[in-house]
């Protein structure tokens, strides 16, 4: 595994959180622990709570942020659930948010957890490895329908039904229990012209079954209506996504927050009394640099936007 982590549009997440009020920042992807030591470093009265579904990571984490002492609690959970995580903290309300979606380079470089199409490896994919099933359970379990849904929906992709009967013929004869196997599977299925383009044609499949074994959207609309009501008065919750299903279920719920109507556009009244409850700091989302991206070829797709909590009123 590689040793390398280069936290993306690390200055820009600073620069949105290091004044927030109360100084308390929750860290719901804390990962490796790039942003936190980034924000903790700026702000010496800043604390931070971060939350991972990755022991993993979680115990890097704790040995990056270790010189931080009392300043950093660590907490292994999914940031959906945050409000019941952090109950029994006793801490104020957090001033700043942070949410780094998708798979993580501790996760990608594993071979062992089964991310990749680069190294073979067990056919796993959970970011918890403790909790769910695993990728290869979960392909010996769905239905046709429900993996074409999940190629169509989060892989975006063009030959879903094609690639799904595939699967399901390839799994009557063997299980699928490595990554190997089911990149083998996806290349057979698809036509010739598919690997003419810039990506692995397992690309797409690959991330759409890791999508679904870990609930990755259901965590995201639950982790934001969650994060954002725990969040204080004039806190700031700031999102980095890395893909376009991410990124405009976070752009949806920002609009939302900042609508001051929610009616139907054919009513002729409102009838919603809905108020406006944040302003979006981000009219555009914050890209990196054409610089972060030669140093980080990961970071080309990030996204980065956020919003602030107006105060009840």
């Amino acid at each position: 595994m590689s040793q390398v982590h280069i936290s993306v549009l690390r200055d820009e997440v600073i620069e949105l959180l290091r004044d927030v009020d109360p100084p308390v920042i929750v860290d719901g992807t804390v990962g490796l622990g790039g942003h936190a030591e980034g924000l903790l470093e700026a702000r010496g009265d800043l604390r931070l709570i971060g939350i991972d579904r990755d022991e993993s990571a979680l115990a890097l984490a704790g040995q990056r942020l270790a010189r931080f002492g009392e300043r950093v609690r660590l907490i292994h959970g999914n940031f959906r659930e945050a409000p019941a995580l952090l109950g029994g903290l006793k801490a104020d309300l957090p001033g700043g948010i942070l949410l780094d979606l998708g798979v993580s380079s501790l996760q990608l470089d594993c071979s062992d957890r089964g991310f990749s199409l680069r190294d073979d490896g067990p056919l796993d994919m959970r970011m918890d490895p403790t909790a769910g099933l695993p990728a290869s359970e979960w392909i010996r379990r769905v239905s046709e329908d429900d993996l074409v849904r999940a190629l169509r929906d989060y892989g975006e992709e063009r030959y879903a039904r094609r690639i799904a009967r595939a699967i399901l013929a390839a799994r009557e004869e063997a299980a699928i229990g490595t990554t190997a196997r089911l990149k083998e599977i996806v290349h057979h299925a698809v036509p010739g012209k598919y690997f003419g383009e810039p990506i692995d044609p397992a690309t797409r499949t690959f991330q759409a079954i890791r999508i679904a074994v870990n609930d990755e959207m259901g965590a995201l609309d639950a982790g934001l209506q969650a994060l954002f009501e725990m969040l204080a008065p004039r806190g700031v919750l700031a999102v980095i996504s890395f893909h376009s299903l991410e990124d405009r279920r976070v752009k949806t719920f920002f609009r939302r927050l900042a609508a001051d109507c929610i009616c139907p556009p054919d009513l002729p009244d409102c009838l919603c009394d809905k108020r406006v409850e944040a302003a979006i700091l981000t009219k555009k989302p914050i890209v990196p640099s054409a610089e972060e991206v030669r140093a980080n070829p990961r970071a080309r797709s990030a996204k980065l936007r956020a919003a602030r909590k107006l105060e009840a009123g």
